[in-house]
């Protein structure tokens, strides 16, 4: 062998060595999401705030400040508060109901308050127990509020009266409808139960029994006919088959979690829990999840928001030093 051969034997070798070195970083996926900004909310640091909504037209976002007891505006093209409605105590949860303009405030206090969604005018307050979980059925024209008494609410979008209630097993803890059928998921934890409603006779039709406890958000996979429940003891990620309840998938993911929402288009699951992360996880194959990533937000960081249509993912934080916050990202 001569000096030449050897010396590029040794350059080859070295080569190789680090190529090796770099496939795993090369392997690896990019990150799932781009901080955007974050937006800075009144309140003390270190108490949670709760569940946002969005006005997709005015692209303002509502958020339900629990820490500073107020209903704040964003305006996401100034980036800042336009508004805070004080005097809503212990406020958990709000929906925008783009048909009639409304805004329907829940608050643990007792109360739905329902404001007009321009001048923030408050037009209706409902006296409902423990008031939370606001959800709202497009094409039943009613937005559905859970109380802690076990009863569920119906509430006309419209007229913004109360059009019916009915006694569950327990408070519920999060609600999706279906868009092709009338058909209602609900969850109620104390028994570990996920009750399938019939929202035209708005009653319960059947119930699905959870191995696992804790069981909070929901989502829908209406094309698929999967129903995603996030549950926080033995904290997991259940599947589960809307047409018989059977479970088709449970992956482990961190504790505490509140939203959870299904991106159909990356076929990516992103589930807010409040021990301190936003995970994403993915489908690799039918049925089949794996966490790609756990982006570290706070404690009691546990709700969010995913927009499908501008792929952007708004999450509220409790706040280190300057108070409470609301971080966006945009999904890659």
């Amino acid at each position: 062998m001569t000096a030449l051969q050897g010396f590029q034997r040794i350059i080859g070798g070295l080569a190789a060595f680090i190529l090796l070195g770099l496939l795993p970083a090369l392997a690896a996926d990019p990150p799932a999401l781009e901080a955007v900004k974050t937006i800075k909310l009144t309140g003390p640091s270190g108490k949670r705030v709760d569940h946002v909504a969005l006005d997709a037209k005015r692209d303002r976002l509502f958020v339900a400040n629990t820490a500073n007891n107020s209903l704040d505006v964003i305006d996401l093209k100034m980036a800042k508060v336009i508004k805070s409605i004080p005097g809503q105590d212990t406020i958990q949860g709000v929906v925008y109901v783009p048909e009639s303009d409304r805004v329907f405030a829940a608050l643990n206090s007792g109360a739905c308050n329902i404001f007009d969604g321009d001048s923030f005018k408050q037009l209706k307050s409902h006296k409902i127990p423990n008031a939370d979980n606001p959800y709202h059925d497009a094409k039943g024209g009613v937005v559905y509020v859970g109380a802690a008494d076990k009863k569920l609410f119906k509430i006309d979008a419209k007229t913004l009266e109360v059009k019916g209630e009915m006694t569950l097993a327990s408070a519920p803890a999060s609600i999706v409808v279906e868009k092709g059928r009338p058909r209602m998921y609900v969850n109620a934890h104390v028994p570990r139960q996920v009750h399938v409603l019939d929202t035209a006779k708005f009653e319960v039709q059947k119930k699905y029994q959870l191995e696992e406890a804790g069981n909070y958000p929901l989502a829908l996979d209406e094309a698929n006919k999967r129903l995603f429940v996030g549950c926080r003891q033995e904290p997991r990620l259940v599947v589960l088959d809307t047409e018989t309840g059977k479970m088709l998938a449970s992956v482990p993911i961190p504790g505490d979690i509140d939203d959870l929402y299904l991106d159909a288009k990356r076929k990516q699951i992103y589930a807010s829990c409040g021990a301190g992360f936003l995970v994403i996880l993915r489908e690799t194959a039918t049925n089949k999840f794996e966490v790609r990533e756990k982006l570290p937000t706070m404690k009691m960081a546990r709700t969010c928001l995913f927009d499908a249509e501008s792929s952007r993912l708004f999450v509220p934080v409790p706040g280190e030093k300057d108070g409470p916050e609301v971080r966006i990202y945009r999904v890659k």
